[in-house]
Protein backbone atom coordinates (compact mmCIF):
# COMPACT_ATOMS: atom_id res chain seq x y z
CA UNK A 1 0.00 0.00 0.00
CA UNK A 2 1.17 3.79 -1.05
CA UNK A 3 1.81 5.97 2.17
CA UNK A 4 1.83 8.95 0.79
CA UNK A 5 4.25 11.93 3.06
CA UNK A 6 1.86 14.50 1.91
CA UNK A 7 -1.42 14.93 -0.31
CA UNK A 8 -0.66 18.58 -0.86
CA UNK A 9 1.69 20.13 -3.55
CA UNK A 10 5.38 19.76 -2.49
CA UNK A 11 8.35 22.03 -2.86
CA UNK A 12 10.82 19.75 -4.79
CA UNK A 13 14.30 20.89 -5.91
CA UNK A 14 15.92 18.65 -8.74
CA UNK A 15 19.80 18.85 -8.90
CA UNK A 16 20.82 18.06 -12.02
CA UNK A 17 17.65 19.76 -13.83
CA UNK A 18 18.88 19.94 -17.73
CA UNK A 19 20.11 16.80 -18.01
CA UNK A 20 17.93 13.83 -20.09
CA UNK A 21 16.20 12.71 -16.95
CA UNK A 22 16.09 16.03 -15.26
CA UNK A 23 14.42 18.44 -17.25
CA UNK A 24 11.57 15.69 -18.05
CA UNK A 25 10.91 15.09 -13.93
CA UNK A 26 11.00 19.19 -13.47
CA UNK A 27 8.13 19.27 -16.33
CA UNK A 28 6.26 15.94 -14.64
CA UNK A 29 6.60 17.97 -11.26
CA UNK A 30 5.02 21.24 -12.27
CA UNK A 31 2.21 19.36 -14.27
CA UNK A 32 1.56 17.79 -10.93
CA UNK A 33 1.12 20.58 -9.09
CA UNK A 34 4.16 21.20 -6.83
CA UNK A 35 6.70 24.05 -7.03
CA UNK A 36 9.88 23.16 -8.17
CA UNK A 37 13.55 24.44 -7.81
CA UNK A 38 15.71 23.87 -11.06
CA UNK A 39 19.39 23.48 -10.03
CA UNK A 40 21.83 23.44 -12.47
CA UNK A 41 24.94 25.32 -13.96
CA UNK A 42 23.41 26.40 -16.78
CA UNK A 43 19.52 26.66 -15.53
CA UNK A 44 18.78 29.14 -18.57
CA UNK A 45 19.64 26.20 -20.26
CA UNK A 46 15.81 24.74 -19.21
CA UNK A 47 13.38 25.29 -22.03
CA UNK A 48 10.44 25.34 -19.72
CA UNK A 49 8.30 28.49 -18.52
CA UNK A 50 6.11 27.98 -15.23
CA UNK A 51 5.19 30.34 -12.37
CA UNK A 52 5.98 27.48 -10.13
CA UNK A 53 9.51 27.02 -11.31
CA UNK A 54 12.53 28.75 -9.79
CA UNK A 55 15.96 28.14 -11.43
CA UNK A 56 19.03 28.50 -9.01
CA UNK A 57 22.80 28.51 -11.02
CA UNK A 58 25.15 26.78 -9.19
CA UNK A 59 27.66 23.52 -9.15
CA UNK A 60 26.55 20.68 -7.17
CA UNK A 61 29.77 20.47 -5.44
CA UNK A 62 29.20 23.99 -3.64
CA UNK A 63 27.61 23.34 -0.31
CA UNK A 64 26.73 27.01 0.20
CA UNK A 65 25.14 26.95 -3.20
CA UNK A 66 23.60 23.78 -2.22
CA UNK A 67 22.27 24.40 0.69
CA UNK A 68 20.69 27.74 -0.37
CA UNK A 69 18.82 25.97 -2.93
CA UNK A 70 17.94 23.11 -0.09
CA UNK A 71 16.35 25.28 2.61
CA UNK A 72 12.51 25.26 3.17
CA UNK A 73 12.27 22.44 0.65
CA UNK A 74 9.95 19.54 1.56
CA UNK A 75 11.76 17.14 -1.04
CA UNK A 76 14.93 16.55 -3.03
CA UNK A 77 15.55 14.88 -6.40
CA UNK A 78 19.46 14.04 -7.68
CA UNK A 79 19.27 13.23 -11.13
CA UNK A 80 23.05 14.46 -11.84
CA UNK A 81 24.94 13.14 -14.67
CA UNK A 82 28.05 13.61 -16.56
CA UNK A 83 27.64 14.31 -19.63
CA UNK A 84 30.10 12.99 -22.21
CA UNK A 85 32.32 12.66 -19.58
CA UNK A 86 33.31 9.27 -18.29
CA UNK A 87 36.10 9.92 -15.84
CA UNK A 88 33.33 12.54 -13.52
CA UNK A 89 32.54 12.23 -9.89
CA UNK A 90 29.86 14.41 -10.01
CA UNK A 91 27.73 11.44 -9.14
CA UNK A 92 28.90 11.09 -5.75
CA UNK A 93 30.52 13.94 -5.26
CA UNK A 94 27.40 16.20 -6.11
CA UNK A 95 25.17 13.77 -3.93
CA UNK A 96 27.61 13.84 -0.82
CA UNK A 97 26.87 17.37 -0.71
CA UNK A 98 23.50 17.60 -1.11
CA UNK A 99 23.32 15.24 1.35
CA UNK A 100 25.30 17.49 3.69
CA UNK A 101 23.21 20.18 3.13
CA UNK A 102 20.03 18.23 3.86
CA UNK A 103 21.25 17.33 7.06
CA UNK A 104 22.01 20.90 8.01
CA UNK A 105 18.60 22.26 6.88
CA UNK A 106 16.66 19.48 8.46
CA UNK A 107 15.32 18.37 5.08
CA UNK A 108 14.97 14.53 4.84
CA UNK A 109 13.22 13.42 1.84
CA UNK A 110 15.44 11.93 -1.20
CA UNK A 111 14.83 10.62 -4.43
CA UNK A 112 18.29 9.65 -5.93
CA UNK A 113 18.47 7.87 -9.33
CA UNK A 114 21.46 6.04 -9.91
CA UNK A 115 21.45 2.50 -12.30
CA UNK A 116 20.44 -0.83 -12.58
CA UNK A 117 22.92 -3.15 -12.03
CA UNK A 118 24.59 -1.42 -8.63
CA UNK A 119 25.10 -3.78 -6.30
CA UNK A 120 22.66 -6.61 -5.38
CA UNK A 121 20.76 -5.72 -8.84
CA UNK A 122 24.23 -6.78 -10.66
CA UNK A 123 22.49 -10.14 -11.29
CA UNK A 124 19.83 -8.18 -13.79
CA UNK A 125 22.11 -7.50 -16.30
CA UNK A 126 23.25 -9.67 -19.43
CA UNK A 127 26.49 -9.99 -20.49
CA UNK A 128 26.69 -6.74 -22.63
CA UNK A 129 26.08 -4.93 -19.70
CA UNK A 130 28.32 -6.71 -17.25
CA UNK A 131 31.19 -6.61 -19.41
CA UNK A 132 31.42 -4.29 -22.10
CA UNK A 133 29.33 -1.80 -21.16
CA UNK A 134 29.96 -1.65 -16.98
CA UNK A 135 33.10 -3.90 -17.29
CA UNK A 136 34.85 -1.74 -19.42
CA UNK A 137 33.21 1.24 -21.37
CA UNK A 138 31.37 2.92 -18.73
CA UNK A 139 33.23 1.31 -15.50
CA UNK A 140 34.11 4.64 -13.72
CA UNK A 141 30.63 5.95 -14.34
CA UNK A 142 29.80 2.37 -12.77
CA UNK A 143 31.64 3.04 -10.36
CA UNK A 144 30.69 6.39 -9.04
CA UNK A 145 26.80 5.08 -9.00
CA UNK A 146 27.56 2.47 -6.59
CA UNK A 147 29.67 4.85 -4.13
CA UNK A 148 26.48 7.60 -4.64
CA UNK A 149 24.61 4.19 -3.49
CA UNK A 150 26.60 3.87 -0.13
CA UNK A 151 26.66 7.38 0.72
CA UNK A 152 22.88 7.72 0.65
CA UNK A 153 22.34 4.32 2.22
CA UNK A 154 24.80 6.22 4.96
CA UNK A 155 23.02 9.46 5.02
CA UNK A 156 20.34 8.74 7.92
CA UNK A 157 17.77 10.73 5.48
CA UNK A 158 14.65 8.88 4.61
CA UNK A 159 16.02 8.08 1.05
CA UNK A 160 14.60 6.12 -1.87
CA UNK A 161 16.92 5.13 -4.79
CA UNK A 162 15.92 4.68 -7.97
CA UNK A 163 17.77 2.27 -10.68
CA UNK A 164 16.68 2.57 -13.78
CA UNK A 165 17.73 0.01 -16.72
CA UNK A 166 19.26 1.85 -20.06
CA UNK A 167 17.07 4.72 -21.28
CA UNK A 168 15.30 5.36 -24.69
CA UNK A 169 13.24 8.02 -26.09
CA UNK A 170 10.75 5.52 -27.89
CA UNK A 171 8.44 2.99 -25.33
CA UNK A 172 10.13 0.33 -24.35
CA UNK A 173 8.92 -3.12 -25.38
CA UNK A 174 5.96 -5.08 -22.65
CA UNK A 175 4.74 -3.44 -19.33
CA UNK A 176 6.97 -1.51 -16.98
CA UNK A 177 7.94 -3.61 -13.71
CA UNK A 178 9.29 -1.91 -10.70
CA UNK A 179 10.92 -3.33 -7.69
CA UNK A 180 12.68 -5.68 -9.84
CA UNK A 181 14.37 -8.46 -7.52
CA UNK A 182 18.05 -9.68 -8.12
CA UNK A 183 16.62 -12.84 -9.49
CA UNK A 184 15.16 -11.24 -12.90
CA UNK A 185 16.74 -12.39 -16.09
CA UNK A 186 13.85 -11.54 -18.43
CA UNK A 187 14.13 -8.22 -18.28
CA UNK A 188 14.62 -5.95 -21.75
CA UNK A 189 17.15 -3.48 -19.72
CA UNK A 190 15.00 -0.82 -21.56
CA UNK A 191 12.88 2.13 -19.97
CA UNK A 192 11.70 5.33 -21.66
CA UNK A 193 13.04 8.90 -20.17
CA UNK A 194 9.83 9.57 -19.56
CA UNK A 195 8.58 6.85 -17.30
CA UNK A 196 11.97 7.40 -15.13
CA UNK A 197 10.98 11.12 -15.00
CA UNK A 198 7.38 9.99 -14.03
CA UNK A 199 8.64 7.31 -11.04
CA UNK A 200 11.33 9.85 -9.99
CA UNK A 201 8.36 12.44 -9.53
CA UNK A 202 5.92 9.87 -8.06
CA UNK A 203 8.26 9.14 -5.01
CA UNK A 204 8.87 13.10 -3.79
CA UNK A 205 5.56 11.78 -1.87
CA UNK A 206 5.26 8.47 -1.70
CA UNK A 207 6.93 5.79 1.10
CA UNK A 208 6.35 2.73 -0.54
CA UNK A 209 10.16 2.38 -1.41
CA UNK A 210 11.37 4.73 1.56
CA UNK A 211 15.00 3.37 2.44
CA UNK A 212 15.02 1.03 -0.52
CA UNK A 213 17.01 0.49 -3.48
CA UNK A 214 14.35 0.00 -6.32
CA UNK A 215 14.90 -1.32 -10.25
CA UNK A 216 12.84 -0.35 -12.62
CA UNK A 217 12.85 -2.20 -16.41
CA UNK A 218 10.63 -3.44 -18.71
Amino acid sequence: MSLPLSSAPLDVVVFGATGTIGRLTVARLLAEGHRVTAFARRPDRLEITHPALTRCAGDATDFDAVRAAVAGRDAVIVALGAGASRNSRIRSEGTLTVIRAMQAEGVSRLVCQSTLGAHESWSNLNFFWKRIMFGALLKPVFRDHELQESLVRASGLDWTIVRPSAFSDAPAPGDLREDVPPSARDLSLKIARDEVAAFLSRMVGDCTYLHRAVGISH
